[in-house]
């Protein structure tokens, strides 16, 4: 049985490794135990730039997959990392082109830095391995790799959406970066629009269309253990408590600008203004674990959430009752599915995203006698699949407050009647069968 190889810009970590918890180490799961497996990628360490010539890959086993890594310098971090994959890729795959700081330098350096992740696996390839390439970091490296020879098959895997070709040439070099796609066997992404996005940019450079279809999932079976179980633990029982038994309104989404958290809160805000017989009554938790931190855009994006909360619970708020829990520590994800099974309505509203999983998540960890309802942005990838939530246009704050009016005034004949129209999808399209698909159409071009 060939060995499957997957490559991803950050390796998950000593201890998602023995139990995964992140979200690709989690859903590639299933692929991961097929067989023999190799997941190569960066440590997360960084090293002085005068050391980068004596840099030797890490390595460790656990069970059947054999963990990769190599060190990055500073510099190739800062323009690799930081500066070009999240400073330029990340806003344009959002459609926020705007946002965008653009050099040179950093570009050569993104391109460096996929070079020397090629170099560094072609070593440890095999003649019959098959290569998995994971996201918006390493688009080019299939050309790396076939650059130096390497003739094996390698798949391709967007986790993000991909901009129309309007906006994708706003990239300096944007046709350079679409032609190096045509190295991999099989390209895949989230949605139809995003197939649509990317194989328009194709055509637009001449080139073969390549983009399909594989929606990504959950793991839902793994998941409603995980919100059964978190029901009766203690963190769980203390929220509860501290209900009061008023209903809870849960938003979970890591600190990003495409997530619509601003929009989001104006519309929480909208809701208590408009339908004032709510106030005092209703809880609403937003979890927003911060990330790159160190950047000024995500910076300003937590202060101005901080100062709308502020604002919000100070003028609403009374001495018995905070209209928003307003946290940026991370919550495990046991606990999370705890919290889901407990809340009353779910806010998923992105501006943009690949597919969201959190909504597909709450749908699972719902009690079918007594479901909660989910409100999801039609901007998520999801949105497509799960036409029996409430769908919203996040930039719509009014919307977003009739919204939360009517989840938390459905009868439970609705609400159960909109959970059993969710939830087929949530059990038809999973972890298991994105991998699946993708492997079984990547084994199919690799033979035609």
């Amino acid at each position: 049985m060939a060995r499957l190889v997957i490559v991803s810009n950050r390796v998950p970590s000593s201890s998602d490794r023995q139990q995964p918890a992140g979200g690709l180490a989690v859903a590639l799961r299933d692929a991961l135990k097929q067989g023999e497996c190799l997941w190569f990628g960066w440590s997360g360490r960084q090293i002085d730039d005068a050391n980068k010539d004596n840099r030797k890959a890490g390595a460790e086993q656990v069970r059947n997959v054999a963990y990769s890594t190599i060190d990055l310098t500073h510099s190739e971090f800062d323009g690799f990392y930081q500066k070009y994959s999240n400073g330029i890729l990340w806003p344009l795959c959002h459609y926020r082109a705007g946002l965008m700081s653009y050099s040179r330098k950093d570009q050569e350096v993104y391109w460096e830095v996929n070079q020397l992740f090629a170099r560094e696996l072609k070593k440890q390839l095999r003649p019959d391995d098959i290569i998995w390439v994971q996201d918006y970091h390493l688009f080019p490296l299939g050309q790396a790799l076939r650059g130096l020879g390497v003739t094996n098959p390698i798949g391709f895997f967007l986790h993000i959406p991909f901009p129309p070709w309007s906006l994708m040439k706003s990239l300096p070099d944007a046709e350079h970066l679409m032609r190096s796609m045509q190295a991999y066997t099989v390209m895949g992404v989230q949605t139809e629009d995003d197939a649509r996005n990317m194989n328009d940019g194709f055509v637009q450079c001449n080139i073969a269309q390549k983009a399909q279809v594989f929606p990504i999932g959950i793991d839902p079976d793994s998941f409603v253990q995980q919100a059964e179980a978190g029901e009766h633990d203690f963190d769980v029982q203390r929220l509860q408590i501290s209900l009061r038994g008023r209903p809870l309104i849960i938003g979970v989404d890591r600190l990003d600008y495409s997530k619509g958290l601003p929009e989001r809160f104006h519309g929480y805000e909208a809701f208590l203004k408009r339908f004032p017989e709510h106030r005092g009554k209703v809880m609403y938790l937003q979890i927003t674990p911060v990330s790159r931190g160190n950047v000024e855009e995500y910076r300003l994006l937590k202060r101005q959430l901080d100062e709308t909360a502020g604002r919000i619970n100070g003028m609403y708020g009374d001495f018995d009752w905070t209209p928003i829990r307003y946290i940026t520590q991370p919550v495990p994800r046991h606990l999370l599915a705890g919290f889901y099974r407990l809340a009353d309505a779910a806010l998923v509203t992105p501006l943009r995203d690949g597919m969201n999983l959190v909504a597909k998540e709450y749908v699972a960890a719902q009690d079918e006698e007594d479901p909660g309802v989910l409100i999801l942005s039609h901007f998520a990838g999801a949105a497509p699949e799960m036409e029996d939530a409430l769908l919203v246009n996040p930039h719509d704050a009014d919307e977003i407050a009739d919204a939360l009016h009517k989840a938390l005034t459905m009868t439970q004949s609705e609400r159960q009647a909109r959970w059993g129209r969710l939830k087929p999808d949530v059990w038809r399209v999973t972890a298991q069968t994105w991998a699946r698909d993708f492997m079984t159409a990547l084994a199919g071009e690799t033979h035609a």
